[in-house]
């Protein structure tokens, strides 16, 4: 079989690996979103009953490997009687690791708005939650889109991981077709191919996002 006949009959498959891979990505960013701003949230609010097991967790989940996260969601959870399906599991495991990295992007980026922000809100007769919904965030958002953006980067390459989870994302797919054609090296390369191809393409987003919001910034 050439390469051409080899693409031809992997094509389809990997199309579909990718469709999975997209769709992992961005609904665990989607959840990675809301975990990462309540953590955000928790560890800057005065009260240390939440600042202290909200760091707690975001060192847990960036100091263990997300490959473990998933196994432990997956084949650990069960024993305790509570169970998930791949589909299910895999995107948990990556919405509440992109959860903690998310979380510190926004929390830098609150920290960074200047205080004076914090006391002209304050002055406007606003209360905490008020000035840190209608003053503070608008402007955390701009600052963490840079660091928001590589987060969802780093989810493409990391679906890969729920393949072990029996998933059919992309690596899966391709592992699929290797054990019919038994030819890995073209397939790979393929398959790293189109990875590369999804984090050119959201790359290109966040520099378009970035010059919005930098626009954005200089006409205020």
């Amino acid at each position: 079989m050439d390469f051409i006949e080899l693409m031809a009959l992997a094509a389809p498959i990997l199309l579909k690996g990718t469709g999975y891979t997209l769709v992992f990505a961005f609904a665990a960013m989607f959840g990675g979103l809301l975990v990462g701003f309540a953590l955000a949230v928790a560890r800057i609010v005065p009260n240390r009953g939440f600042r202290a097991p909200a760091a707690l967790y975001v060192s847990m989940m960036r100091g263990t490997p997300l490959l473990v996260q998933v196994f432990i969601i997956y084949y650990g959870l069960p024993s305790i009687g509570i169970s998930f399906e791949p589909l299910t599991a895999g995107v948990l495991a990556l919405s509440l690791n992109a959860g903690a990295y998310i979380s510190e992007s926004l929390r830098g980026a609150i920290l960074g708005v200047a205080q004076g922000q914090w006391s002209a809100g304050y002055s406007l007769g606003l209360n905490y939650w008020q000035n840190l919904y209608y003053v503070v965030m608008p402007q955390a958002l701009r600052l963490a889109v840079p660091s928001m953006s590589n987060t969802l980067i780093s989810l493409i390459k990391d679906t890969s991981l729920v393949s072990v989870i029996t998933v059919t994302e992309l690596l899966l797919a391709t592992k699929d077709v290797i054990a019919t054609t038994f030819q890995p090296l073209p397939l790979y390369l393929a398959a790293a191919g189109i990875y590369w191809m999804l984090s050119l393409c959201l790359e290109h987003v966040q520099r378009r996002l970035e010059k919005h919001f930098g626009r954005s910034a200089r006409t205020v």
